[in-house]
């Protein structure tokens, strides 16, 4: 779509194996035509895509085949849990670097070395690593806007009806039940309250009367299991909810100001810019907004 869309031939890619057979996705989806790994000279970047039992596809063939190719030169990217592939090969150390949030937690403990990131994709000198979802798209329009400019990044998330591009600095959504565990009702059900009561935040005691809870219940589980005070979440998913209205509609920053719960637009502007670095006037500016020479891969 960038080359259809810039006039020129920006971008060359192949789909390829170690042996340049077919190889079935988790899905037991195929594509070809396919190339052996050996015969596709050398590629700008080689993006491993993972599936489901990545651990049994990783094989002492690839990840020998892997650090070939970072010895070369060769940008690795990786695409949901293909980054277990790169960090398995010992590729990843001392870089930043995502995956899926189910594998986070196993990642960071089997591979110490390597600082593990929240986001929803990670560019860490020539190593490219998205969460997996839709977020591999999000990398793919953060590439071509660094080759191609904004304008044409901005076009092909069009093409794709994309609502806005997501940068590095945004965060995969992790469910709070993935957080903390389905066991833990009462923390889900507080967290619950909150999400549906952004406009008018209820106060802690609020919250306590309808969950059956006292508030120093509340602030142990909070502490325990989120790292966090009760307060501090439910402002920063109110502001989670502000940046999303920001970079999705046209709303006036007044109308966001009340709609997620700030007593003016003094105070909305002095926890937004605490909580992202910049007033919410600056993200109003950025082009990842709602608007009303040749690399190959493999």
């Amino acid at each position: 779509m960038a080359n259809n869309l810039s006039g020129q031939l920006a971008y060359e890619w192949v789909i390829t194996s170690l042996d340049g057979q077919s190889v079935s996705a988790s899905n037991g989806l195929s594509l070809s035509p396919t190339v052996g790994l050996d015969q596709i000279g050398r590629p700008d970047i080689v993006f491993i895509c993972g599936g489901r039992n990545v651990r049994d596809a990783v094989t002492p063939t690839l990840l020998a085949a892997l650090r070939r190719l970072a010895e070369q030169g060769t940008g690795l990217g990786a695409l949901c849990t293909g980054g277990y592939a790169l960090a398995r090969a010992g590729l990843l150390d001392r870089c930043r670097a995502t995956i899926h949030w189910e594998n986070v937690s196993a990642l960071r403990e089997e591979f110490p070395r390597i600082i593990i990131s929240d986001q929803v994709f990670t560019i860490d000198r020539n190593r490219y690593t998205a969460s997996g979802g839709v977020a591999p798209l999000d990398l793919m329009l953060n590439l071509i806007e660094s080759k191609l400019g904004s304008k044409v990044a901005q076009l092909v998330s069009e093409q794709f009806i994309v609502d806005r591009i997501r940068s590095d600095k945004d965060r995969q959504y992790v469910p709070l039940r993935a957080q903390v565990g389905v066991s833990h009702q009462s923390l889900l059900k507080v967290a619950e309250l909150m999400e549906a009561n952004v406009e008018r935040p209820m106060s802690l005691e609020r919250i306590a009367q309808e969950t059956g809870l006292s508030r120093r219940q509340i602030e142990r589980l909070f502490k325990r299991h989120l790292n966090c005070v009760p307060k501090r979440y439910y402002l920063e998913l109110r502001l989670k909810r502000a940046r999303e209205l920001l970079l999705q509609t046209a709303m006036p920053i007044m109308d966001i100001t009340t709609a997620c719960g700030f007593q003016s637009p003094p105070h909305f502007s002095k926890c937004y810019r605490k909580q992202f670095g910049y007033p919410p006037s600056v993200e109003r500016q950025s082009p990842r907004r709602v608007a009303p020479g040749s690399e190959t891969a493999a």
